[in-house]
């Protein structure tokens, strides 16, 4: 069978890939030989059966049968090996003989891989596309002479030393001021086992490729750390035995200056570890925290302003039934649980929305057999944190019928999770309605920085964005280096607007329809576009928060555009906006209008249209978040914002025909430099380069800033 099928024909043919399939080893002989190599010597008698065996009787029919049976055998197998032959050829040759698209004929860059051993204090840091651009000036004067730590090879340490990365500011005076103090959490109930910390180095690789799109500083991460992979998952178990309750993973690692983080941090033996448990015991030991300010008014005046209750979030892991958690997943996992929800003192809570594949399970009318599909699909120490739905469920929890679709591409019903990955999400927000906020997290993300200084940057930061413009702002890519800053950035666009015929959106959308939910009323605009100074919406919460472009799939030919269901198909489309992956913070709100739209008026858009439209059709406040998106190739800026940014017509917009452009980049749905930099830093050698060997022989194993990958299909080390 496995002759037959052979995993590469399943691949669609695409111009450019990262990921090579490996090719089926080569047979060295046929596991069915047609002739005996074996010869029977003359030394010994041979029995009566034998010889009558070795001398058939063929007939002349019998002689046509066996010729006509060997040549097609022979036609079968020489067509196999040949086609066998073939693909691994293609395989070996890569992208020789075929057409480069036209970034790829762009210097590659590789500063990507510089290691530990280059590391530099931030103010010396030259990123590698300066490095290039000065270095190349006929100006002798803008020649760049980075300095460059001394490398040797009797030391191989990197020049810093980690330290460790802490991003909670719970005990300053300022947070105190205004909040409640949060009580520490520890891993056990007899509060013995200490949250584990990450450790970071206080500098940058020399000459490391810096970012195209989005900002650390305007986010305001930090910008003067990297991460490697001892100090960002040692602490989880990467670098210790089994035996001591870790994953022994760095085997075959350049590991040079990682035992430093031991003279801080304690090894966890986390096969004692329940998370769910420990969730559940920070979030009590701090609902002081959450809780509304109940106080009546019959209280003393005199008393203290009451402190700032924090918003509670739901990070919910959307996973299936099958699934297969490797050990670096449950480093990826455990770093969530620990960053998120216990060291931030009970703000989140990680869930296991898991998708039961089987409708037949009777999951809902047996516990034994929802615990059971629950131990069966998930590493024993998140059991506690699962929440299952199916299909099944779907269909009676938003029954049919769903009418009125004006084209669905996917030829999938529209309870199908393709179609409708967001029914789940509309459904554990109102059978779990105590968070502010929901976060759609897929499985094949992944982050080399630190999970809370993440999130709630970007939150605070998508906080401060004024409504002026934002829709605008958020449909574009933000390049830094050609945009200059964010408020330059804003201007830019305003002007833009101006110069168009395009109207901004200021509050929900007027549209030709025949029945629509009513907005909020908080979302009407308090005045005129003209007349506000980019102040309504400032410190109000985003209810999306997106990590690509809100864009109008109708100026594109992005393939699921026209799944619309549930309006007048005698009326023009409903104006919608889509992102693509559907990856995003969403507010309690926004969930109640999408299943309130799904529920009562039967309206319904393919999953990354879904939010961002029902947003938009209600006057929400929708950002996109410019967090930070590397290029594997140097683009030259006025060609990739004219490529991203403005397409000269809709069949090259880069979220539909033009998708090709978002292959060397760090995040997207069909980025193929993602997984390659993300398991190179995990010491893997890829396309015959990096891996233990290079690493060792070269500036050691990687360090990167906090950064956000899509997608990582699979993982692997140095092992």
């Amino acid at each position: 069978m496995a002759s037959r099928f052979n995993p590469g024909k399943l691949f669609i043919r695409t111009r450019f890939n990262y990921e090579k399939v490996p090719g089926q080893d080569s047979q060295a002989t046929s596991p069915l030989p047609l002739f005996s190599s074996k010869s029977w010597g003359n030394k010994y008698r041979q029995p009566a059966w034998a010889n009558r065996i070795q001398r058939p009787r063929l007939s002349f029919a019998r002689l046509i049968t066996l010729a006509v049976t060997i040549v097609l055998l022979t036609s079968v197998l020489g067509t196999g090996i040949y086609r066998r032959h073939r693909w691994n050829n293609q395989q070996h040759k890569g992208d020789e003989g075929r057409k480069q698209y036209h970034w790829e004929h762009y210097p590659r860059l590789n500063g990507f891989f510089n290691g530990v051993r280059t590391l530099v204090p931030y103010g010396d840091w030259v990123s590698e596309q300066d490095y290039v651009k000065y270095s190349q000036s006929p100006n002798p004067e803008d020649n760049i002479k980075p300095k460059w730590p001394v490398m040797s090879k009797d030391n191989k340490e990197p020049p810093l030393d980690p330290k460790p990365f802490d991003p909670y500011k719970f005990d300053s005076p300022e947070y105190l001021r205004n909040h409640d103090e949060v009580k520490t959490c520890y891993l056990d109930e007899e509060e013995k086992i200490d949250l584990p910390d990450i450790y970071a180095y206080p500098g940058i690789p020399q000459n490391m490729t810096a970012p195209f799109f989005g900002s650390y500083e305007e986010i305001g991460f930090d910008d003067k750390v990297c991460f490697e992979r001892f100090g960002r998952f040692g602490p989880y178990g990467y670098s210790y035995s089994r035996d001591e309750g870790g994953l022994d993973m760095d085997g075959k690692s350049e590991k040079a200056g990682a035992d430093k983080i031991w003279s801080w941090e304690k090894k966890v033996d986390y096969r004692k570890i329940n998370w769910a448990n420990a969730m559940k015991r920070c979030r009590e030991k701090n609902a002081h925290r959450f809780e509304k300010n109940t106080t009546e008014e019959s209280e003393p005046v005199k008393s203290e302003p009451a402190k700032k209750k924090v918003p509670r979030h739901a990070y919910v892991l959307r996973t299936w039934t099958g699934y297969k958690y490797s050990d670096y997943q449950i480093l990826t996992l455990r770093a969530m649980i620990n960053e998120l929800a216990l060291k931030s003192g009970g703000e989140y809570d990680v869930h296991f929305l898991l998708h039961v594949k089987d409708d037949s399970l009777p999951i809902w009318s047996s516990e034994e057999i929802y615990q059971k599909v629950i131990e069966d699909n998930l590493p024993k120490e998140f059991w506690g944190m699962a929440t299952l739905w199916s299909e099944q469920q779907m269909r009676m929890y938003y029954p049919e019928p769903f009418p009125n679709n004006v084209y669905n591409h996917a030829k999938a019903p529209v309870h199908s999770v393709y179609r409708s990955a967001h029914f789940a999400m509309q459904w554990f927000a109102q059978a779990r309605p105590e968070y502010d906020f929901y976060w759609n997290w897929e499985m094949d993300l992944r982050l080399s920085g630190h999970y809370y200084e993440f999130h709630n940057k970007i939150g605070e930061w998508a906080k401060r964005q004024p409504r002026k413009g934002l829709w605008e702002r958020s449909s574009r890519y933000y390049i830094p280096e050609l945009h200059g800053s964010w408020n330059n950035f804003t201007e830019m666009v305003e002007e833009e607007l101006y110069n168009s015929d395009e109207k901004p959106v200021w509050g929900p959308p007027k549209f030709e329809n025949t029945g629509m939910l009513p907005s909020p009323p908080e979302t009407e605009p308090p005045h005129s576009y003209l007349q506000d100074n980019y102040e309504w919406g400032v410190g109000e919460e985003a209810d999306i928060i997106t990590f690509n472009p809100i864009f109008d799939p109708a100026k594109t030919n992005w393939v699921f555009r026209d799944d619309v269901t549930g309006y007048n198909l005698e009326l023009p489309e409903p104006p919608r906006r889509c992102a693509i992956i559907t990856v995003s913070r969403l507010s309690k709100r926004l969930l109640d209008l999408m299943h309130r739209e799904t529920y009562l008026m039967k309206h319904h858009m393919f999953p990354e249209m879904w939010p961002p439209t029902v947003a938009f059709h209600h006057g929400l406040k929708a950002v996109y978040a410019a967090h930070p998106v590397y290029f594997d190739h140097n683009w030259p800026l006025e060609n990739l914002d004219g490529t991203f940014n403005k397409p000269p017509k809709p069949t090259d917009s880069v979220f539909g025909w033009g998708e090709h452009n978002q292959l060397g980049n760090s995040f997207y749905y069909n980025a193929g430099f993602s997984s390659e930099w993300w398991r190179r830093w995990l010491g893997s050698r890829e396309n015959d380069k990096g891996g233990p060997a290079e690493e060792e022989a070269g500036t050691g194993r990687l360090c990167m800033r906090n950064t956000l990958f899509h997608p990582v299909k699979y993982e692997k080390g140095s092992e």
